[in-house]
C-alpha cells in the first residue's frame, strides 16, 4: 500500500515490480505464507487459522506509522479483544497427535463424517454457484460463502501436504505416496479458484466490509473441517471446547470492530473529468495547453475570477 501510494505521486509513474518497496513487500508476504504453511505442520488446524486475526491487528497498528493513519479508539478496542481471544485459543486449543502420516490422511478422506461434510459442502456450493452464474447474484454473502467454502479444503490439503514434508525432513519419506500429490493438486486448485471470487468480493464491495465478512467465514469453515476431517476436538473436554469458541468470538468481534467505519481512500487527483464538470454541458472535446504547468488542472486564480465576475 506504501509503495503504491509513493509510485502514484510521482511525477513520472513507473510499474510496481520496479519498487524497491514493493518488492520488499511482496517478499514479506511470500515468507509470511510460507510461515503460515509450516505452522499447520506444527500445530492443529483449529488453532491456525484463527490467528490470522494477528495480521488484521498488525495492519491496523501499522498503519499508524507508514501510511500515517490516526489511531482510532476503535482499533485499540477491538485490538484488545482480538489478543483475549488469541489467548483464550492458545491456551484451549485441543490437543491432538501431531505426526500425520500419509496412511492417516487416506483413512480420513474414507471416513463417513468427512464423506457427509464432503456431500453437503458440493451441494451448497453448487446451488451457490448457479445463483453466481444463472441468475447473476452476485451478494457479498454468495461470494464469500464460495470462498469459504473452498478454504475449507485448501486447508485441509494445506496441513496433509505441510505435514508430509515435514515428516519427510524428519527422514519418514511420505512424498512416494499417491496421496501426497492428490492433496498439492487440490490445494492449488482449490486455492486459485479461492483467489478468483475473493477477487470478485473486492472488485464489487469495499475492502472494510469484505475482510471482516471473509476472515469470519474462512476461519469458522476451516475449524469446521478441522474437527470433522482431523477430528481435533475428539477427546477434548466441554470446558476447553466452550472456552475455545469463546476465544474465536472474541477474535472475531475484535475484527469486526477494527474494520468497523473505515473509510475507503482516494487519492487525489488533480485531473480534469470532462465528463463530470459542474454546470457544464460539453458539446466538443477540451484539450487543455500541454506546454502549461497546470496541465490538466483547473486554474484556480481564473476561476476565482469568473466567480467574483
Amino acid at each position: 500500500k506504501c509503495a503504491h501510494l509513493r509510485l502514484v505521486c510521482r511525477a513520472e509513474p513507473k510499474p510496481c515490480y520496479r519498487s524497491k518497496l514493493w518488492c520488499c513487500g511482496i517478499a514479506l508476504l511470500g515468507l509470511a505464507e510460507l510461515g503460515t504453511f509450516t505452522a499447520y505442520a506444527l500445530a492443529p488446524i483449529t488453532l491456525v487459522a484463527p490467528l490470522g486475526s494477528v495480521s488484521v491487528i498488525g495492519s491496523a497498528f501499522i498503519s499508524v506509522f507508514f501510511l500515517k493513519k490516526t489511531m482510532r479508539t476503535a482499533d485499540i478496542l477491538g485490538g484488545t479483544l482480538t489478543i483475549t481471544g488469541i489467548y483464550l485459543l492458545v491456551t484451549f486449543s485441543p490437543n491432538v497427535p501431531q505426526e500425520l502420516t500419509a496412511r492417516h490422511v487416506q483413512n480420513y478422506l474414507v471416513s463417513w463424517p468427512f464423506l457427509v461434510y464432503s456431500i453437503l459442502e458440493i451441494l451448497i456450493f453448487c446451488i451457490l454457484l448457479y445463483f453466481y452464474k444463472r441468475k447473476a447474484v452476485k451478494h457479498i454473502v454468495v461470494l464469500l460463502m464460495m470462498v469459504a467454502l473452498l478454504a475449507s479444503l485448501t486447508v485441509i490439503a494445506v496441513k496433509a501436504v505441510s505435514s508430509m514434508i515435514a515428516l519427510s525432513v524428519k527422514g519418514k519419506m511420505q512424498l512416494t505416496y499417491s496421496i501426497f500429490y492428490i492433496m498439492s493438486v487440490l490445494m492449488a486448485t482449490s486455492c486459485a479458484f479461492q483467489i478468483k471470487f475473493l477477487n470478485q468480493a473486492m472488485h464489487l464491495y469495499e475492502a472494510t466490509a469484505v475482510v471482516p465478512i471473509n476472515f469470519v467465514f474462512v476461519t469458522t469453515s476451516a475449524i469446521i473441517s478441522g474437527v470433522i476431517f482431523y477430528r481435533e476436538f475428539q477427546s477434548a473436554a466441554l470446558l476447553s471446547v466452550f472456552m475455545f469458541l469463546f476465544g474465536c468470538l472474541l477474535s472475531f468481534l475484535g475484527v469486526i470492530i477494527i474494520a468497523r467505519n473505515k473509510k475507503e481512500e482516494h487519492l487525489q487527483i488533480p485531473f480534469i473529468d470532462c465528463g463530470h464538470i459542474p454546470g457544464e454541458n460539453l458539446t466538443g472535446k477540451i484539450q487543455p495547453d500541454s506546454h502549461c504547468s497546470c496541465y490538466g488542472t483547473l486554474n484556480k486564480e481564473d476561476d476565482l475570477v469568473k466567480r467574483q465576475s
